[in-house]
């Protein structure tokens, strides 16, 4: 059998896999909280890798390594901001989430629980919250179809057109039947193997060039400053790396799994094994740029210098390290990355349609079973819009993530963490802060001058802050009400 029939062998066991997981959950799925939130019985092991899955993208194996490979440690300051930031969200965000949530009218999605929580009944807040979700998920799912794309071509010499539609083929199909308990399931396969690959293929390369020393004399004959994190690296660089941090308190499809826990006390479990998962998928990503200077090198297979190629070290070393069936997993890690993303981003995408908009503004009294049916056509229908916004291939996927995470951040993570640890927060203040933080994150972004000194989540976060803060006050205090359920929330995540 050729090497490409041992990997097309691979991909669909894994496809197979995937589909059947979904078929799985779809005969588990009944209700529309079941099909958008699991009934709130999610395990805090599936939780926490199904947060790290959906959160990492093809940027943990694409992006990540590919910035590494080009440009060295210095690139690693995004790794440390986002284990920190990624801590802090379990820690401070998780088990008052989760607690709130139920108390706050049993909110299933971001936006309504924000709307609940302050007692905005003139809607505005959701609305607001809802369109900026759809509006830079355009991008986020974007990068991912890009990657998936990218995936292919890099891998078997397809189309990037055709690599596309068959990953969000996929994504679209286990999504569509079996909703959040099977975008869940397959988020902890994907994040398993995820981690196991990108463990395996440093590994595997540093034993072929004949142990750490050798490897590392390689990195340092071919640039001195690879292997340094602080010469040559501006403040700001730094600043703005660690700054990826601050947007883990602001992504709708991240968050969405503590609301699905099954008590608030289980997010210091699903904090343990989601740190733990995180730490050593980031290094082993790291890892991969670092020994990809090397073992291509030694191997006589050097990338160019451009972004979008240097993103397939990964792939390129999978496929030289392994038998091609074992190389056929390594390249199924790489969608399993892209695929766990898309998937939660569509699922959030399709909830603000049905439920954030359509649900609770326009339509009230509306049957589980027909607002299943309508969550399952939202899927299709945003993943279609998507994929026509990834066929022209814009930009790298670092730089498609960046924005989009940026984007939730600043708009989201303010507001979020006031809801959850300050009373006096209005829904007035909320609003202000949502929208200065999103508006400040497109204009930063779009302009070049801008971006370039300093990543847009920073301005648009403390902008966020200081608005909803100094709007808050004011406006007038929040009712005794909302300051009683602020009390329970508080005690119901110590519980």
């Amino acid at each position: 059998m050729s090497s490409t029939l041992w990997t097309i062998l691979a991909l669909v066991v894994y496809f197979v896999a995937m589909i059947a997981i979904g078929l799985y959950a779809f005969r588990r799925t009944t209700s529309h909280e079941g099909y958008m939130l699991a009934d709130r019985q999610l395990h805090p092991f599936t939780a926490a890798l199904s947060a790290g899955a959906s959160d990492m993208s093809g940027w943990l194996l694409m992006g990540l390594p590919g910035a590494i490979y080009i440009s060295g440690l210095c690139e690693a300051w995004i790794a440390v901001g986002l284990t920190v930031g990624a801590w802090f969200n379990w820690k401070i965000v998780a088990p008052r989430l989760r607690s709130y949530s139920v108390l706050a009218q049993d909110s299933i999605t971001l936006p309504t629980f924000l709307e609940n929580r302050l007692h905005d009944s003139s809607h505005v807040l959701r609305i607001c919250s809802g369109l900026v979700i759809l509006f830079f998920f355009t991008f986020y799912v974007s990068s991912g179809m890009v990657a998936g794309g990218t995936f292919f071509q890099a891998t078997f010499g397809t189309s990037y057109l055709t690599g596309m539609l068959v990953v969000s083929g996929v994504v679209v199909l286990y999504t569509f039947v079996g909703g959040f308990l099977a975008v869940s399931y397959t988020d902890v396969v994907q994040g398993l193997l995820m981690m196991t690959a990108l463990i395996a293929v440093p590994i595997a390369a540093v034993v072929s060039l004949g142990g750490i020393p050798e490897t590392m004399h390689i990195i340092e004959a071919a640039d001195p400053q690879h292997l340094n994190m602080v010469e040559g690296v501006a403040p700001v660089a730094i600043i703005s790396a660690l700054a990826w941090g601050l947007g883990y308190v602001g992504q709708p499809h991240i968050i969405v799994r503590f609301m699905a826990l099954r008590s608030a006390r289980e997010a210091t479990y699903g904090r343990r094994v989601g740190i733990s998962w995180m730490a050593l998928s980031i290094l082993g990503a790291v890892a991969t740029g670092l020994v990809g200077v090397a073992y291509l090198q030694a191997n006589g297979h050097e990338l160019t210098s451009s972004k979008q190629a240097a993103e397939t070290v990964f792939l390129v070393m999978g496929k030289m390290l392994f038998h091609p069936f074992l190389a056929g997993v390594v390249l199924a890690a790489v969608l399993a990355a892209i695929m766990s993303t898309i998937s939660s981003q569509l699922l959030v995408t399709s909830s603000v349609l049905v439920e954030d908009l359509y649900r609770g503004i326009f339509k009230k009294g509306v049957s589980q079973r027909k607002l299943v049916l309508l969550s399952r056509f939202a899927v299709l229908m945003v993943a279609i819009i998507a994929a026509l916004l990834a066929i022209p291939r814009y930009n790298t996927i670092l730089e498609l993530v960046a924005f989009a995470w940026a984007g939730f951040g600043a708009a989201f993570g303010p507001i979020v963490v006031l809801s959850l640890w300050w009373k006096r927060l209005t829904a007035k203040g909320a609003i202000a802060g949502l929208v200065t933080g999103a508006v400040v994150v497109a204009v930063w972004g779009f302009t070049p001058a801008l971006s370039s000194m300093l990543y847009e989540i920073v301005p648009g976060f403390f902008a966020n802050l200081l608005v909803a803060i100094i709007v808050s006050y004011l406006t007038k205090p929040p009712s005794l009400q909302v300051m009683e359920e602020f009390e329970k929330a508080v005690e119901g995540s110590r519980q």
